[in-house]
């Protein structure tokens, strides 16, 4: 009856994240770019977070009609 509720967001991320295949591979190309720098000046941090966008793009629009 007193059940722990679900959050649906985690299992929507994990559907979503096939759609945002082509972002992850460039950080992923920009990862093995960088990891050679020893001045610690170049990073991924754009390709990082336009990844983590498409995937939470998906995720807001299935996750707001579970919530209404």
């Amino acid at each position: 009856a007193d059940e722990e509720p679900v959050d649906p967001k985690k299992y929507l991320e994990d559907r979503c994240k096939p759609q945002c295949v082509k972002p992850f591979y460039a950080y992923e190309k920009c990862v093995k770019r960088v990891e050679a720098d020893d001045t610690g000046h170049k990073h991924c941090t754009g390709q990082y977070f336009d990844y983590l966008s498409c995937v939470d793009k998906c995720v807001a629009s299935k996750l707001f009609e579970k919530l209404k």
